[in-house]
């Protein structure tokens, strides 16, 4: 028996009453652990069933991101949906941590190792966290640094504005009276004006890649107490898309000197102040992306606002195009291809995209000529994605031989099926769609350049789709025009991976310094490289 079982033995009380009570009184407290215990298991099991289901809902949310367009969530209603769970998730795990210090040691082991590096070109503001006294804790010498331990945080400093003073001294000569030399005022691109270029920027790229509409911009500002009215931000955007028109001029120019575009609109609400109200105006948006099939065009995207919907504006917008057009079954795109010579200067290539949600939610009843349908137009994309990337011509092998078969098939298919329908049912509506647009939706078996679908452009449509969410309405057609031109040199941007605020600001500053219009193809989106956004 050790020295301290025997203290313990002769520390005990010698009646046996009190004896009992102390025994009692070890079971009472071996119960309250056990039950603590049994509190934290079960509260852990629950968390975890919890994180289990809100998991489950995340995969389930982050699929509808990769199915058909048809089955997906609006992108901004999946982005908050995600957020939520993401969210819930996280904060679960923090409770979980605060009450198990090794679970929180364990998870902070694994974010080190999964995190990646911060990017070099971001200031680094070193921190060093030395001891008070460096005197050895035993005999009292000067200690020596023998290595150290570094971690890497992100932070950040909030917008911060700034002003810049330029000052223009003025030279004189005494002895040669009335000689005065002083270097002249830089150009700005509002004269007389508060803002630099890079603000102006800034509020363009706030507003038409950030989707944050003027007022809450002027509400930001008034946070550090800089005001300014949200008419005077209106002014400066319209100064910005009056100086970047023809660069917006010149991108449509190249745009339609491409071998193939893709083409679409969408409605946009513009007040109409003589009514009271708002009237339907349309951004008509032409789109090339060359990438699929390796081409050496980069990608753009150009938007058009028109007052309306008819061929009239189909034609401002396409007028003069020869090549590729892919669309949708809308009526201007066909006559502005027409019928008007043997060999027309527009061919339409049709969208297989559109054909499938004509039959998706008749699918969704379990119809089974839409359920056989959706099965072959899928069997048509999986063969599409083998090919994604390849050249033109490595495209085009595969479709001959493996897609063009399937759509023989499905078209004798679909005219059998439509001969045993009632002619205005709703499943007849779909096959008949597509048989009149089959000749614009094979098309994509001669061509290895042509997609299966019009998705680039709809794609190009979202963020169009979501300024007007933000905005509710353009205040006006030529606000509205405004915001087209702004809005395809920030989406081109987008496209080619260059930083918009980056952008903007040396585009506006080279236009206001007079760059000359023979050089203006060097102003293009795709000429600033990666590398230049910060």
């Amino acid at each position: 028996m050790t020295d301290s079982l025997q203290d313990n033995t002769r520390n005990l009380p010698q009646d046996i009453e009190a004896l009992r009570a102390l025994v009692l009184a070890a079971y009472a407290e071996r119960d309250t652990t056990i039950a603590e215990r049994d509190a934290a298991v079960t509260e852990r099991d629950t968390l975890q069933a919890q994180n289990d289901r809100l998991r489950h809902l995340l995969l389930k949310l982050t699929r509808m991101q990769f199915g058909a367009r048809s089955e997906r969530l609006p992108e901004e209603q999946l982005q908050l949906g995600l957020e939520a769970l993401e969210q819930a998730i996280a904060k679960d795990e923090a409770e979980a941590e605060k009450r198990d210090p090794p679970l929180r040691k364990d998870s902070a082991a694994k974010r080190r190792a999964s995190r990646g590096a911060l990017p070099a070109h971001l200031p680094r503001i070193e921190v060093t966290l030395a001891p008070e006294d460096t005197s050895c804790p035993c005999c009292r010498a000067p200690m020596t640094v023998i290595g150290e331990d570094t971690s890497e945080r992100l932070d950040v400093i909030p917008a911060q504005f700034r002003v810049i003073v330029t000052k223009r001294p003025k030279l004189a000569c005494r002895a040669c009276p009335g000689t005065v030399v002083q270097e002249p005022a830089p150009v700005r691109l509002i004269e007389g004006g508060l803002p630099t270029e890079a603000l102006v920027a800034h509020v363009a790229v706030s507003r038409y890649a950030d989707h944050q509409p003027l007022y809450r911009q002027a509400q930001i500002m008034a946070r550090q107490g800089v005001i300014i009215e949200r008419s005077t931000l209106s002014f400066w955007m319209g100064y910005a898309a009056a100086e970047i028109a023809p660069v917006v001029t010149r991108l449509r120019e190249m745009m339609l000197a491409s071998t193939r575009i893709f083409a679409d609109e969408t409605v946009v609400p513009v007040l109409d102040p003589g009514r009271g109200r708002t009237k339907q105006g349309y951004f008509w948006a032409i789109a090339r992306d060359d990438r699929p099939w390796g081409g050496g065009d980069p990608p753009a995207v150009v938007y058009n606002y028109a007052p309306g919907r008819g061929h009239i504006h189909a034609n401002a917008l396409l007028g003069g195009y020869h090549g590729i057009l892919q669309c949708d079954g809308y009526a201007a795109y066909k006559k502005l291809a027409g019928s008007r010579t043997a060999d027309p200067s527009i061919t339409l290539a049709f969208c297989w995209s559109h054909v499938r949600r004509g039959f998706y939610d008749l699918a969704k009843t379990r119809a089974p000529i839409a359920v056989e349908t959706l099965k072959r137009i899928a069997a048509l994309y999986e063969i599409e994605e083998q090919v994604r990337g390849k050249s033109a011509a490595d495209r085009l092998a595969p479709r001959q031989a493996e897609s063009k078969p399937l759509v023989v098939e499905l078209r004798t298919w679909f005219e059998q099926q439509i001969a045993k329908l009632p002619a205005r049912g709703p499943t007849a509506e779909a096959i008949r769609y597509a048989l009149n647009h089959w000749d614009g939706l094979e098309r994509f078996l001669e061509d290895g350049r042509i997609e299966l679908d019009n998705n680039s452009v709809e794609r190009a449509m979202r963020p169009v789709a979501l300024s007007r969410k933000n905005s509710l309405f353009a205040g006006s057609d030529e606000g509205a025009e405004n915001w087209s031109g702004l809005a395809s040199l920030i989406e081109t941007c987008k496209l080619n991976g260059v930083n918009p605020q980056v952008y903007f600001t040396d585009l506006l500053t080279r236009l206001v310094n007079g760059w000359p219009q023979k050089r203006i193809d060097e102003l293009m989106p795709w000429h600033w490289a990666t590398q230049k956004s910060p």
